[in-house]
C-alpha cells in the first residue's frame, strides 16, 4: 500500500495550479504557438485550438491527474498499481523515461536563452541581430556548454529544495511575473504602426483559412503545450491533497496555459506583421523565430535593450517552470522505484542531464558530424520524445483509464469529498470515442512530417 503520510504534497489548489500551469507554459507556447497560428489560419487556428483544449486536452489532464492522486505514485508505480504484467510496466516506463530524455535537450535551449538575456543585459542589443550571430554561438562548443550548465544547475538547485520549497515556491514567484511581462510586451507590440492587421489575423476566425492541417497542427500544439503524456501531470497529481477539486484545478490550468499562448501570439504576431509589412511567412518556427527574427523586430521597434531583457527574462521563466516540472517527474520516479532520497535522485538525474545535454549542446558544433536518422542530437531527442514516445504514452494512459480503471473509478476520484464534475459528459464522450483517434492522428502526422509527407 502507498503511504500518503510520507508523500510530499502541494500546499493546496493554488500550489498545484501554479506548478502545473508552470509545467504547461513553456517554449512551446512562445516559439511554436505563434508560428503555427500564423501559418495555419490565424483566428481559425486559435478557435480550433481552444475547442481541442476544452475537450481532448481537458480529458487527458483529468485522466493523468486522477491517476496520480488515486495511486500517490509517479508514472511507473501508477501503472504498476493496476497490474504487474509487461504492458503495465511498459506503459509506466514510457511515461517515466520521456522527461528524462526531454529535460537535457530542453536545458540546451535554456542555455541559449541565458546567453541572449546576458547579451541584452550587457547592452548588446544590436550585436545579436547580426547575420550569423546565432549560428556562430551554437557552433561554439565552450560557450554553449557553459550556458547549458548554468541553466541545468538552476534546475537542479530548485528540485533539490523539494516540492513546496522548490517547485511550488519558484512557480508562485515566476508565474505572476511571467503574466505581467507578457501583458507589457503584448501591449507595446500591439501599439506599433501596422500591428493591428496582425491582431485581426490572429484573433478573428476566417473560415477561408481552414484546412486539415489547421486541426492537425492545433492538436499537435495543444498536446505539447498542456504537458500531456510527459509523466508530469501523473506526478503532480500524486502530490495533490484529497481535498483539492481536480476539475476546478484542471480548468484553472487550462485557462492559464491558453491565456499565455494567446498572449504569446499577441506579443509576437502583431510585432512581426508590423516589421514585415504584413507577411506571415516571416514567422519561422523554433530557434530562428526566437533568436534571429525577434531580435531584429525588437531593434526595429525601438527600446531594443529593455524590450529584449523583458522578453528573454519571460522566456527564461517559461523555460524554467517547464524544465523543473520535467525534472521533478524524473526524480520522483527514482525516489519511488529505487527507494532513494530526493537528494540522491537529483544527483543521478543531474548526471543524466549533463551527459545527454552535452551531446545536444555540441551537436551543432564539435559533434556536428554525428547524425542519428539524419538528425543532430537535439533534433533526434526532440523527434523521439515528441513524435513517437508521447503519443504512445498518451494512448497507454487512455487504454488504462478506459479498459482497466474504468470511467466510474476516475469519476469517483474526481468527485472525492463532494467535489464537482460539471463536464463529466464531455470527459466520458471524449475519452470513449475521440481521444485515441486524436492520438493516432498526432502519431501519424508526426511520422509523416519526419518522412517529408507533410509540413507542420
Amino acid at each position: 500500500m502507498h503511504n500518503k503520510k510520507k508523500r510530499s504534497t502541494f500546499s493546496g489548489k493554488l500550489g498545484f495550479v501554479l506548478s502545473a500551469a508552470g509545467a504547461s507554459v513553456g517554449l512551446g507556447n512562445i516559439w511554436r504557438f505563434p508560428y503555427l497560428a500564423a501559418k495555419y489560419g490565424g483566428g481559425i487556428f486559435l478557435l480550433v485550438y481552444i475547442i481541442l483544449a476544452l475537450t481532448f486536452g481537458y480529458t487527458m489532464i483529468i485522466s493523468e491527474t486522477a491517476l496520480g492522486r488515486m495511486t500517490w505514485k509517479s508514472p511507473v508505480g501508477a501503472f504498476a498499481h493496476f497490474g504487474d504484467s509487461l504492458p503495465f510496466k511498459l506503459g509506466g516506463w514510457i511515461n517515466a523515461i520521456i522527461p528524462m530524455l526531454i529535460v537535457p535537450y530542453y536545458s540546451t535551449i535554456g542555455g541559449w536563452i541565458v546567453k541572449y538575456l546576458f547579451e541584452y543585459c550587457r547592452g548588446n542589443a544590436l550585436a545579436v541581430t547580426d547575420e550569423g550571430y546565432f549560428s556562430s554561438f551554437i557552433t561554439n562548443g565552450t560557450q554553449v556548454e557553459i550556458c547549458f550548465l548554468i541553466f541545468a544547475f538552476i534546475n537542479l538547485f530548485i528540485i533539490y529544495a523539494g516540492v513546496r520549497n522548490g517547485i511550488e515556491r519558484v512557480s508562485s514567484i515566476m508565474m505572476p511575473i511571467l503574466v505581467v511581462l507578457s501583458i507589457i510586451i503584448a501591449a507595446y507590440s500591439i501599439s506599433r504602426p501596422g500591428a493591428i492587421d496582425g491582431v485581426i489575423y490572429f484573433l478573428v476566425p476566417n473560415p477561408a483559412n481552414f484546412s486539415f492541417m489547421t486541426i492537425a497542427s492545433a492538436m499537435l500544439q495543444m498536446f505539447y503545450s498542456l504537458s500531456i503524456a510527459m509523466g508530469i501531470l501523473v506526478t503532480f497529481g500524486s502530490y495533490m491533497k484529497d481535498d483539492v477539486a481536480i476539475e476546478e484545478a484542471t480548468i484553472n490550468v487550462e485557462i492559464f496555459d491558453t491565456a499565455i499562448a494567446i498572449m504569446a501570439g499577441l506579443m509576437i504576431i502583431p510585432a512581426v506583421f508590423a516589421f514585415s509589412g504584413g507577411d506571415p511567412d516571416v514567422l519561422q518556427a523554433g530557434p530562428s523565430l526566437m533568436f534571429i527574427t525577434l531580435p531584429k523586430v525588437f531593434a526595429n521597434m525601438g527600446f531594443a535593450t529593455p524590450f529584449g531583457i523583458m522578453f528573454f527574462l519571460l522566456v527564461l521563466f517559461a523555460a524554467l517552470t517547464s524544465s523543473i516540472a520535467l525534472l521533478e517527474s524524473a526524480v520522483s520516479t527514482f525516489e519511488d522505484e529505487f527507494h532513494i532520497s530526493r537528494h540522491v535522485g537529483t544527483v543521478i538525474m543531474g548526471a543524466i542531464m549533463i551527459g545527454i545535454g552535452t551531446l545536444s549542446c555540441l551537436g551543432y558544433g564539435p559533434l556536428g558530424f554525428v547524425k542519428l536518422l539524419g538528425m543532430q542530437f537535439l533534433d533526434f531527442f526532440d523527434f523521439l520524445t515528441n513524435s513517437v514516445m508521447m503519443p504512445i504514452s498518451a494512448i497507454s494512459i487512455c487504454v488504462l483509464c478506459l479498459k482497466v480503471i474504468g470511467i466510474d473509478r476516475i469519476t469517483k476520484e474526481v468527485t472525492k469529498n463532494g467535489a464537482a464534475f460539471k463536464r463529466e459528459k464531455v470527459y466520458t464522450v471524449t475519452l470513449r470515442y475521440f481521444c485515441i483517434i486524436c492520438l493516432l492522428i498526432i502519431l501519424l502526422t508526426s511520422i509523416a512530417q519526419v518522412l517529408g509527407l507533410v509540413t507542420v
